[in-house]
């Protein structure tokens, strides 16, 4: 089963609903989600936020580097306020292939907040970009799942 179902069963059992908050990615987290079953039961939506702007401006994150563990917070917590999701992601970083704010290619951010509690995780990812964005969708289901588990 793949991370996202996962996630969707979790939503439906526990009764938690879920947004996100997408750079990177471009809106293919949201696009998983909402394939899933019962979507539309715990599913709220997301905000693509590829332009810096739409970060500052709509998410709250602080001017400067947006490849960054504290703009991945701030994504999450943004989207989350927002929505009023109970469990928000995050994504933000640099898929290649060239690198961007003195990260190399394959550099990730990611950010779960579950009821006001935010985790972060970096990660690095090898690879030609479209492998550095499946790996970070999958990533960033399997770290919003365990933060609504308390792991």
């Amino acid at each position: 089963m793949k991370a996202a179902e996962r996630l969707s069963h979790r939503a439906m059992s526990a009764g938690f609903t879920v947004a996100v908050a997408e750079s990177l990615t471009c809106g293919r987290i949201a696009s998983a989600l909402g394939a899933t079953p019962d979507a539309s039961v715990w599913f709220l939506g997301g905000v693509v936020a590829y332009d810096n702007e739409v970060k500052y401006d709509l998410l709250g994150v602080p001017r400067g580097p947006v490849v960054s563990r504290e703009a991945a917070r701030r994504m999450a917590e943004g989207v989350a306020r927002l929505t009023t999701a109970d469990l928000a992601i995050a994504v933000t970083g640099v898929g290649g292939p060239a690198h961007a704010e003195d990260q190399p290619p394959g550099t990730v951010f990611i950010a779960a907040t579950y009821f006001g509690e935010t985790v972060v995780e970096q990660r690095h990812f090898p690879g030609p970009p479209e492998r550095v964005l499946e790996a970070t969708i999958e990533r960033a289901l399997e770290l919003g799942l365990r933060a609504s588990l308390g792991e």
